[in-house]
């Protein structure tokens, strides 16, 4: 299994705009509408990566926890579902009603977004301030399939903890993700 790290950016960048349809319910979802002066997590991925299916019980979780305390969750997937049929539109439906999310996941079909965000991978994690600056792109912990420790999202989690706390988030230390490369086309 070939693995991509997310790509090293300086932060501070605004979040990128958006107008994306929504898997998880009908309809778009703007940025305007999710950058909406509160933290907000942002992951680019898709159905098949064994990277995001290996946290996403977890992941789901942490989304859920902390939607309760003002902050919003975004998953996109950008991959070319020409080559990669499974991560298409219509079978994003099912893995996020199996798994009960609580946040959009839209579709990004010419993958502009993905371009925008300079992602590389899936999953690729960014989180944002409540003036929609980048103040983290990096791992959401240290667990990948097969090397044997546990999914916490620790990483992730103290990011938004300390944003919640009105701390400062450190530029310096954020190890990236690591995950399949999105999947380009042509």
């Amino acid at each position: 299994m070939a693995a991509t790290e997310t790509t090293n950016l300086a932060l501070g960048y605004t979040a990128p705009d958006f107008s994306l349809p929504n898997a998880t319910k009908e309809g778009m979802v703007r940025a305007k509408d999710v950058f909406a002066g509160q933290p907000t997590v942002v992951v680019l991925m898709c159905n098949h990566c064994p990277f995001v299916i290996h946290l996403l019980e977890s992941f789901v979780a942490f989304a859920a926890d902390f939607k309760v305390r003002g902050v919003d969750v975004v998953a996109i997937s950008s991959n070319d579902v020409a080559n990669y049929p499974r991560d298409s539109f219509e079978h994003m439906q099912a893995p996020a009603q199996r798994h009960g999310f609580t946040f959009p996941y839209l579709y990004d079909e010419s993958q502009e977004v993905a371009r925008a965000y300079n992602a590389a991978c899936t999953p690729d994690f960014s989180v944002f301030d409540r003036d929609s600056k980048c103040v983290y792109r990096g791992q959401y912990d240290g667990s990948r399939p097969g090397n044997d420790v546990s999914v916490t999202g620790n990483d992730l989690r103290g990011v938004v903890d300390l944003l919640l706390a009105g701390e400062e988030v450190p530029s310096t230390g954020q190890a990236p993700s690591l995950g399949c490369n999105i999947k380009w086309k042509g």
